[in-house]
């Protein structure tokens, strides 16, 4: 691609760096053509004309669309804006992902290490890690805790922040200790999404992401991505795909592309609500562990300020009961009671019900919306009155 066509893309006159907002919402767009849509409607197609050799993008719909072509451009801009060379491959979920670059890059042998605090389906991967001879190790993503057990590895999982007690590590530490050892370095970047945090940035080989999550932000659809700079890994991760078939439909690749569009808008607004609720949520005294790294004194903080740009959407604390929870989640009215984060409309739960997390009874993980800052406020503090005992 030249770059007079970057630059028309990505909005710029003269290829200087955009914003957020700008490169959000050109992200991944064709050069434009007289009579045809700004971005074009979502290919459904099981196979394609392919008289002769199969050479060319498009052969088979396992393999390439044109839709999902446009999406991965665009995450990749926004996982790494300016850059050459990087790839993105989407997935039919976060999970899916997830798996790709587990699957494809350990053998028989290997040792991996993973948080002991990250996403509740982890267990699940580490039992069938295991159960194909690989070696699974975990720390907690605190205090770069994971640095202890990177002896040998091939492969540092990094969750960070992680989901959903909001620990944050020192990824550019952890990324040079792992590589000094010979071990790749992936992280996940769904709580932070591109505009929050970018891995690759900060030296990871990988990032991967849950699209289900804010980088869509409307709940209504399954998605993952990984991105990476490394033509060679990344073959692995597309040849996984392939085998797998972890593809996302047209419509949902779509439905995402389109979405990106007002990340920007979305991230601002609700991170900027997650930290008034947070310092809302300081003042009462039935609150304990209450967690945002934008809080400036979250343990998280001083880390977080230094390689995040945002901090999230996602807050969490622990209510004294886990009836008192239940109430609570009862009593809200603008918050629906969901298991996902990142949408624009709240969602809050109790996570100890999934018997996944390591969390107290009365753990609370609440994601905030697009909600007005003040109706939100509000609605939770009424709540915590009403279920009160």
């Amino acid at each position: 691609m030249s770059d007079s066509a970057k630059d028309r893309r990505s909005g710029t006159a003269d290829g200087r760096s955009a914003g957020d907002g700008t490169r959000a919402v050109r992200a991944g767009l064709p050069e434009p053509v007289k009579h045809e849509p700004t971005l074009p409607g979502p290919v459904f197609a099981a196979h394609f004309h392919l008289p002769g050799d199969p050479t060319g993008p498009y052969t088979y719909g396992r393999d390439e669309n044109p839709t999902w072509t446009l999406l991965e451009r665009a995450i990749g801009e926004l996982e790494a804006p300016g850059e050459d060379g990087v790839e993105t491959l989407v997935f039919a979920s976060g999970m899916a992902a997830i798996s790709s670059v587990l699957f494809s890059q350990l053998r028989a042998g290997d040792a991996v290490v993973l948080p002991s605090d990250g996403y509740q389906v982890l267990p699940l991967v580490r039992s069938q890690l295991e159960a194909y001879g690989i070696e699974v190790r975990t720390a907690p993503t605190g205090g770069d805790a994971q640095l202890d057990v990177l002896d040998g590895a091939r492969l540092l999982w990094i969750e960070s922040p992680s989901n959903p007690g909001l620990d944050v590590c020192d990824i550019r530490r952890l990324v040079e200790a792992a590589h000094a050892r010979g071990a790749l370095v992936a992280v996940d970047n769904t709580l932070a999404t591109p505009l929050g945090q970018r891995p690759l940035e900060l030296g990871a080989d990988f990032s991967v992401a849950s699209g289900t999550k804010q980088l869509t932000g409307h709940g209504d659809i399954l998605l993952g991505y990984v991105t990476g700079r490394d033509a060679e890994v990344m073959a692995g991760v597309r040849r996984w795909r392939k085998i797998v078939g972890a593809i996302p439909g047209p419509m949902e690749a779509w439905l995402a592309h389109r979405s990106i569009a007002t990340l920007q808008l979305r991230a601002d607004r609700q991170n900027a609500t997650a930290l008034t609720l947070a310092e809302a949520l300081r003042e009462r005294a039935e609150v304990t562990g209450l967690r945002y790294p934008g809080l400036p004194d979250d343990p998280s903080h001083k880390i977080a300020s230094q390689q995040m740009r945002r901090f999230g959407c996602v807050v969490s604390f622990t209510l004294p009961t886990r009836a008192r929870a239940d109430r609570f989640l009862d009593a809200l009215r603008l918050v629906d009671d969901a298991t996902s984060f990142g949408g624009v409309r709240s969602t809050a739960e109790r996570r100890g019900r999934w018997g996944g997390d390591a969390v107290p009874e009365g753990f609370i993980r609440l994601s905030v919306g697009a909600e007005d800052p003040a109706d939100l406020v509000a609605d939770v503090l009424r709540a915590l009155e009403e279920s009160a005992d």
